[in-house]
């Protein structure tokens, strides 16, 4: 008898990182960040691209992204100022992510740090909103395979 799959209606999203994989042409987001948890997650992640389209990361530059969704390697750390401009386009797209999940209550998991919580701010407010289990530590690998054991997540 083969293992269940992941808990429906779970997501992973976290933060971008300062360390970027060198790149001359667009390279998917979640071979682009080098920091954070990361490289764990694509360690862990790797052999099982079903999983993928439930991995998004909050971007400084471009706000979410999907971790197949390829990108240059830029610089631009989240300001306050950069952080109101995204926040819209965001929480829609999250929204719309949601929406496709169809499993409400939906689970995310949040591994950021503060200034990034700030994008999701609208979808806080929303009812229905998703469970959002937030880790503070962007190198919080522990903490954030606990609850991906937790959600049966290869």
């Amino acid at each position: 008898m083969s293992a269940p799959g992941p808990l429906p209606g779970t997501l992973v999203i976290a933060g971008c990182s300062r360390r970027k994989a060198v790149a001359a042409t667009p390279v998917p987001a979640l071979d682009l960040y080098q920091g954070g948890i990361v490289p764990q997650l694509r360690s862990r992640l790797a052999g099982h691209p079903q999983v993928l389209e439930r991995v998004w990361f909050l971007s400084a530059e471009h706000g979410l992204l999907g971790a197949r969704t390829r990108v240059m390697p830029y610089e631009r750390a989240l300001t306050e100022a950069r952080a109101r401009l995204l926040r819209p386009a965001v929480c829609a797209a999250i929204r719309e992510r949601l929406d496709a999940l169809g499993h409400l209550p939906a689970q995310i998991l949040l591994v950021a740090e503060p200034a990034y919580l700030s994008l999701l701010a609208d979808v806080l407010g929303d009812e229905g909103r998703p469970l959002i289990r937030w880790i503070t530590e962007p190198r919080g690998w522990d903490d954030a395979a606990a609850v991906l054991d937790d959600w049966n997540w290869p």
